[in-house]
């Protein structure tokens, strides 16, 4: 089964925030990764080893199941510098850091936060289109 296109950006979004609807795999996993990254935020002894196991265990996850999702790309598509599963897991982690900010960061962390975490998914978006495009292909990607 050959797939069209990715979950857009706000689906992402709103994955990451908690708000899961159906059962795609992506989305379970950028849920998974955010709340990965909030216990990071929480936990001045977090078990960093344990959850960079858990967060390179998702980022596989969905980089497997992109891989069969995905049209082959193009012979002369570019490859991009990142995988699906990193970009996500940069969304997650600038989800957690966003809502931390809310509480606790001055206006001008507050709307840096929130400019990465919008500019990134942007980027998605776009890299999400390329590549369903066969335009754009992965590392790792024929």
């Amino acid at each position: 089964m050959t797939m069209t296109s990715l979950p857009a950006k706000h689906q992402v979004l709103q994955a990451c925030r908690g708000e899961l609807s159906g059962g795609n795999p992506m989305l379970r996993c950028a849920h998974e990764l955010t709340t990965l990254h909030e216990r990071m935020l929480a936990m001045a002894d977090a078990d960093i080893d344990e959850i960079d196991a858990l967060r390179a265990r998702l980022i596989r996850d969905i980089d497997r199941w992109i891989t069969v999702q995905l049209p082959p790309a193009h012979g002369a598509a570019h490859v991009h510098t990142e995988t699906i599963g990193a970009v996500i897991d940069r969304l997650a982690k600038f989800t957690a850091h966003a809502y931390a900010a809310l509480a606790r960061a001055s206006e001008w962390d507050l709307r840096e936060a929130w400019q990465r975490l919008g500019e990134l998914a942007v980027g998605y978006d776009d890299l999400a289109a390329e590549v369903c495009a066969g335009i754009r292909r992965l590392p790792g990607a024929s």
